[in-house]
């Protein structure tokens, strides 16, 4: 059937014949058309709200992840995500380092970064390559091109060296807040009329700051007063998280990245664990396991690791000591030079949960020939208070032994326990196991001791009894690490040229990464035999004759190949980094 419809054209009478086919699909292509273009319209729109968003605009509604503000370390640099309620996180294949050179802003480059990690707070912080002079950073999502304006542009950037970086609220609720730049001696308390601590939400609003009094400030370390109004928390959850910095008085107040955070709960009378362990390290994934492993052997029940900027596979190492039964947990802590901060960090973090906390490091081990345990030592020798003075016992002091490369060359296979046998002959200073409720209010601590509150003393564990084996002088290509960076803040690094006498450093071996022809000689005046016997005989398969923590072939090629991709990654950024700077 056909319908005929006349239309007035200029001359009248013309005739146009349309079939009902013909025209539903004209209707069906009109609605479809109209609908696409609804949703491009829509879909377009919001991308450019979003853009606007995360450029300052004036569009409040739409709420996407923002950078807050960097922290810029000369290794790297710190960018701290800020995002909305229920957005979905980014992760490190979502991301590039985007480089611009301030002058000419079509000169830029890009890399991936090193990880997206998570700090206490829940704050996801992206590590960087450190940012090239004259250049300045932003994040590109890898959906964008990068350069298309749509980049997420960072806010202020911070000094590492000048900043509050870590705060937490202690049990008696006072805040307990980390600090670079005030430059206090080291083991020295401080005058606190000197400082005020302030809270609030926006540094740049005075009249919204609140202003607290100093309780105890030493090293880098300051107690304060926490207000009623902080301690009650925000009053919804999508409340901004209050901060808190340090002014000196009669000068400026500090810039701050710190968020307090408050740990659950009070200290109970009865706690879960009876020996935990803290450590501050880097790239220990190699390591890791033999030292987590061997401890859990000797009584130790929780390990609290403190990752100072790793660049290896150390998550996925805690993950695997977690499937096999040990209460590990990675604290992502990137600032440089504050060992002794991280293990006051730690002390308030582990006295809820720990009866005692050792602090040592991952190329140390608690040597007890008699084969008794952590624990039966510790109780031995906290049984009854100190005869002399009446005060309990808060600490105990176990003495150390330095390890040489012992005629090695290469790294060995079977771990550090088993292989390196040969010793100087005088120990060295003392590593402490402390009551975390025996530490005195500023929690100051030096070299892996703590200074104590009045009631309390320490107990020193005779040598004989136990002792702490320090693979300190391994092979050279292990030890020439220690070069690129070392975490105690009053130790000079090894190329530094202060205190080069110091105990810290390798005798004879001065301020350059050079590796002395007769390294693998060095530092041998007895051999030791007595914790490599103890090792072979109780961690040793029988069938394989291979020691439990050594890793099968094939897990090695694959530790290989990521390092090598991550070697990759970062000779592709320096490359490209001397291209700029030749421009």
């Amino acid at each position: 059937m056909k319908n005929r419809r006349k239309r007035g054209g200029l001359n009248g009478g013309d005739v146009v014949l349309v079939t009902w086919r013909r025209f539903f699909r004209f209707v069906a292509l009109f609605v479809f058309s109209f609908v696409l273009f609804s949703a491009l319209f829509i879909f377009l729109g919001n991308k450019t709200i979003n853009h606007k968003a995360v450029l300052g605009g004036s569009v409040p509604a739409v709420k996407v992840v923002t950078i807050h503000e960097a922290v810029e370390f000369p290794d790297q640099t710190l960018i701290f995500l800020n995002y909305p309620p229920a957005s979905r996180l980014l992760t490190k294949e979502d991301l590039f380092c985007v480089f611009s050179d301030v002058n000419d802003s079509s000169k830029l480059f890009k890399e991936l970064p090193f990880a997206v990690e998570t700090d206490d707070s829940g704050r996801q912080i992206v590590r960087c390559s450190a940012m090239p002079r004259g250049n300045t950073v932003s994040l590109a999502v890898s959906r964008w091109t990068v350069g298309n304006n749509k980049d997420l542009l960072v806010g202020t950037t911070h000094r590492w060296d000048w900043l509050v970086y870590d705060a937490v609220i202690d049990d008696d609720n006072s805040t307990v807040v980390f600090v670079k730049g005030l430059n206090l001696r080291p083991g020295k308390v401080a005058d606190v009329s000197r400082y005020e601590c302030v809270y609030g939400w926006d540094f740049t609003k005075p009249k919204l700051l609140l202003r607290a009094q100093v309780i105890s400030a030493a090293q880098e370390i300051v107690r304060c007063k926490t207000p009623l109004t902080v301690l009650e928390g925000p009053r919804t959850a999508q409340s901004q998280p209050v901060r808190v910095s340090v002014r000196i008085k009669g000068s400026e107040m500090l810039p701050s990245v710190a968020q307090p955070i408050k740990r659950p709960g009070r200290v109970k009378d009865s706690k879960p664990f009876e020996t935990c362990v803290c450590t501050m390290t880097r790239n220990a994934a190699n390591v890791l396991r033999e030292w987590v492993m061997y401890h859990g052997k000797i009584g130790v029940q929780r390990w609290f690791i403190y990752d100072n900027n790793s660049d290896d596979d150390i998550v996925s190492e805690i993950k695997n000591l977690e499937n096999r039964g040990y209460n590990v947990s990675r604290h992502f802590w990137p600032w440089i030079k504050t060992q002794e901060a991280g293990f006051a960090n730690c002390a308030i973090r582990a006295k809820r949960d720990c009866d005692w906390v050792a602090f040592i490091d991952v190329d140390e081990f608690f040597y007890i020939p008699s084969g008794q345990t952590l624990t039966d030592v510790i109780r031995n020798h906290t049984i009854a208070p100190s005869s002399s003075t009446g005060d309990e016992i808060g600490e105990i002091r176990t003495p150390c032994h330095s390890f040489g490369p012992s005629g090695l060359r290469d790294r060995p296979r079977e771990g550090v326990t088993a292989a390196y046998t040969c010793r100087m002959v005088l120990p060295e200073r003392h590593k402490s196991i402390i009551r975390p409720e025996s530490l005195n209010a500023t929690l100051i601590n030096v070299v892996h001791h703590f200074h104590l509150r009045d009631g309390f003393t320490f107990a020193d564990v005779d040598k004989g009894t136990m002792v702490i084996n320090h693979y300190k002088y391994q092979v050279w290509d292990v030890f020439k690490e220690k070069f690129k960076r070392r975490v105690a803040t009053y130790v000079a690094d090894w190329q530094n040229e202060e205190n080069v006498g110091s105990k810290d450093r390798a005798p004879g071996l001065g301020t350059r990464p050079v590796e002395p022809s007769d390294w693998a000689e060095r530092f041998c005046e007895v051999r030791d035999t007595g914790l490599q016997g103890w090792v072979l005989e109780n961690f040793r398969d029988r069938k394989t004759q291979r020691l439990v923590w050594e890793r099968e072939g094939r897990r090695v090629e694959d530790d290989v190949i990521v390092q090598m991709g991550s070697w990759a990654d970062k000779r592709v950024g320096r490359k490209r980094k001397k291209q700029l700077k030749a421009q």
